[in-house]
């Protein structure tokens, strides 16, 4: 592999614009298919084979006039809605309401057979419903607001729920991207000490991110990609793209400056560096793909949609990079930046190595005080209650925050969340379940139920109901559960009826059901596999052993962090929320895939020098103060700019991204400072030889990959002529 990419980075330093013009046509090529066959994002979150997916599907294939798209418009008046000027008004409202294009009903806040009037009547709302399962747009939410200015005009609040509100567009994006490019573009320069250096890994991942991008587009055009893989990939695309590239130019850079010609160092870089970020690229897909063990089709979309970034923005580091380092040429490091002074990779005197240096010397001390630290963080982790955020999570100044409020506060918190309870007849008489509707009347925590529906041929009867706690409450999660393992079989017992409950918290429940089933086979695979990338890459057991148990200690810490700001409410307030919000359910499977593939990068690329080193001399407490002292300025980098790229997305008004934005900052930052810094050096000093140990059987099986390449004697970087001294360097020293 080692020798393919050598060709492959020497081809491309000698004919940079035979590759460069080719990643273009990829791109524009794959611009033009997203232009023609590309869709849009879809949130339509479905669970198919689930209680509440197969309630919800009886009841579309029963009623399914009661199931076509509906949004709320919600009045509200201090003064009170029902005085003569303001009911005209309204009235006026919903004759140009029914005018807008879609629209087949508008119900009449003030109709008697079922009027919505909270019992102060200070609060009301319409439903549209329209004939379309489409995205409401914004020439739509324009025409209701001209139809209900006269409305507001009478001194009364209107705001808007579902599509409506969310078409309004009020929340708009926060140039999150353009943030984190930013903040990538000056830690690169303060890296490099270069304009030129700095702009190609910005200009690989850009290059890559546009054809990743695409290639999303046209699976939305084939299949519902929700919003949430966009942003997760956008992340990956940013963090990734640019930090690869960042490791193959650095070694590249140090290969021009002994002398090699651009073509060789290219190739060189490629079949090194490269190597290291092949394998550190195919364990983060490994990872992400994972998702599809999660049997959720959103999450396996999820996974997929990641997997074709990072593998478009790796293929760039590896093709377009060497191209245009060999365009570059040795001007790669001109137009020096004032006052930037690019320092040595490696320098045994450097601020990394004595700290690698005092950790390898009292492996135990440090070691058990970073265990201690990440322990106290994850404490959180076991309260951590999950679910679907909802309107009530939004920004307080989005208008579907506020008619949520002012639904909660006018008909009760349980009216943003009903249940629908479902009975499949299978022959039994109307008759038999008239004690339903009683005993759900009875049943603590249900505020109102609603007469009994049955469908045309009674094969089908629903109950509306209404608890007394907000969708989000736990209160409402055991309410399904009690009615689905006691109420509802007790009061169907000796017939043949089959009760179901569906809406957004049943949804919930079975999300979270699904998922704690497919927990362990996930985490499994997602182990399992990457154990055996790094056993082939290191040629070792307990190296990928230690890997993958760090890895899941600093995940759960930062899991542990993002419930306490997220669900806790622990310092919401600086990142935009205005209170606690539940722990989205898709998150910390989702969060783990993409951690776990991330914190294997920095891994790859710390290890293959500490058992280069080790090779070299065979002293492995040496050699790991030596790899961390050569790897860590530009793994810091490379930590920097994810963190720059992750950190932007917190400004996001979207609460999804901002969890996303906190636990993969927060993730990177433990990574590279508890983990890379003091938990893998006191762990490899503590091993020892034994860290490279494997069974002279497995030896044998397993496909022999030199990491750093074939030639790597030839790239390495100056180092001491014999192995530091770590008691000189140790603390008490003299």
């Amino acid at each position: 592999m080692s020798r393919l990419l050598y060709r492959i980075g020497h081809f491309a330093g000698r004919h940079p614009w035979r590759v460069i013009m080719t990643w273009l046509v990829i791109a524009a090529a794959a611009f033009l298919l997203n232009q023609s066959y590309g869709g849009t994002a879809d949130d339509n979150f479905k669970l198919p084979g689930v209680e509440s997916a197969k309630a919800a599907e009886a009841l579309e294939d029963k009623f399914p006039q009661e199931t076509i798209s509906t949004a709320n418009i919600v009045f509200h008046s201090d003064a009170g809605l029902t005085r003569p000027e303001v009911k005209a008004a309204i009235a006026e409202a919903r004759t140009e309401l029914a005018a807008i294009p879609h629209v087949v009903e508008v119900s009449d806040p003030y109709d008697a057979r079922g009027p919505t009037l909270s019992p102060d009547r200070r609060t009301g709302f319409t439903t549209l419903a329209f004939d379309t399962e489409k995205k409401v747009t914004a020439a739509q939410f324009d025409a209701a607001e001209r139809a209900t200015e006269a409305v507001r005009d009478a001194g009364v609040q209107v705001e808007y729920d579902g599509g409506l509100g969310y078409a309004k567009g009020e929340e708009g994006g926060a140039n999150s991207e353009l943030l984190g490019i930013a903040l990538a573009v000056v830690i690169l320069a303060v890296a490099f000490g270069s304009l030129v250096a700095m702009s190609l890994p910005v200009v690989t991942a850009l290059v890559g991110i546009l054809i990743g991008f695409s290639a999303i587009g046209v699976m939305s055009g084939a299949m519902a990609v929700p919003k949430i893989a966009t942003i997760v990939a956008m992340m990956l695309g940013l963090g990734i793209g640019i930090d690869y590239a960042l490791f193959i130019l650095t070694r590249h850079r140090q290969n021009l400056a002994h002398g090699m010609p651009v073509p060789e160092a290219v190739g060189r870089a490629n079949s090194t560096a490269g190597l290291s970020v092949l394998f550190a690229g195919v364990t983060v897909i490994v990872a992400i793909t994972g998702l599809q063990l999660a049997g959720i089709r959103m999450l396996t979309v999820i996974g997929w949609a990641s997997a074709v970034m990072v593998t478009v923005t790796m293929l760039a580091a590896l093709t377009l990079l060497p191209a245009m380092l060999g365009l570059a040429g040795r001007r790669v490091n001109n137009l020096r930046i004032p006052f930037v002074k690019p320092k040595p990779a490696y320098n045994p005197k450097s601020k990394s190595s004595r700290w690698s240096a005092k950790v390898v010397a009292q492996p135990v001390r440090y070691g058990a005080a970073a265990v201690v630290l990440l322990g106290v963080l994850a404490v959180p982790v076991f309260s951590m209650h999950l679910g679907i955020p909802d309107a009530g999570n939004d920004p307080a100044a989005s208008t579907t925050r506020k008619s949520y409020d002012l639904v909660a506060e006018g008909f009760g918190p349980g009216v943003n969340g009903p249940l629908q309870v479902v009975i499949e007849m299978n022959g039994t008489a109307p008759s038999a379940i008239d004690g339903v509707g009683t005993a759900l009347e009875d049943e603590p925590g249900i505020a109102t139920v609603s007469a009994v529906a049955l469908s045309p041929k009674g094969d089908l009867a629903a109950f509306a109901v209404t608890p007394t706690t907000a969708p989000q409450n736990a209160k409402t999660g055991e309410l399904v559960e009690r009615l689905r393992q006691d109420l509802l079989p007790d009061a169907l017992r000796g017939t043949e009826a089959k009760p179901m409950v569906t809406g957004a918290t049943a949804l919930d429940v079975d999300l979270s059901d699904q998922l704690q089933q497919r927990m362990l086979w996930f985490l499994g695979a997602v182990i399992g596999l990457s154990f055996v990338i790094l056993m082939i890459v290191f040629r070792s057991i307990l190296v990928p052993l230690k890997a993958a148990i760090l890895n899941v200690l600093s995940i759960g810490a930062a899991y542990g962090v993002v419930v306490a700001i997220f669900q806790w409410g622990w310092g919401a307030g600086l990142i935009g929320l205005d209170g606690s919000v539940p722990i989205m359910s898709l998150a910390p499977m989702l969060m783990f895939a993409v951690l776990f593939g991330l914190s294997m990068d920095y891994e790859v690329f710390l290890l293959s020098r500490v058992r280069e080193q080790f090779q070299r001399h065979g002293d492995a407490k040496a050699a790991v103060v030596e790899g961390v002292g050569s790897t860590a300025r530009v793994i810091t980098s490379a930590a920097l700019i994810m963190t720059g790229v992750f950190g932007a997305f917190v400004l996001d008004p979207d609460g999804t991204a901002k969890l996303f934005g906190v636990g993969l900052t927060v993730a990177v930052i433990l990574d590279v400072t508890l983990v890379r810094m003091v938990l893998v050096p006191a762990a490899m000093s503590l091993l020892g030889k034994h860290a490279w140990w494997l069974p002279g059987w497995l030896d044998r099986i397993l496909p022999d990959i030199h990491l750093e390449g074939d030639d790597a004697d030839d790239l390495l970087l100056p180092t001491p002529t014999a192995p530091p001294d770590l008691a000189a360097t140790a603390p008490g020293a003299r």
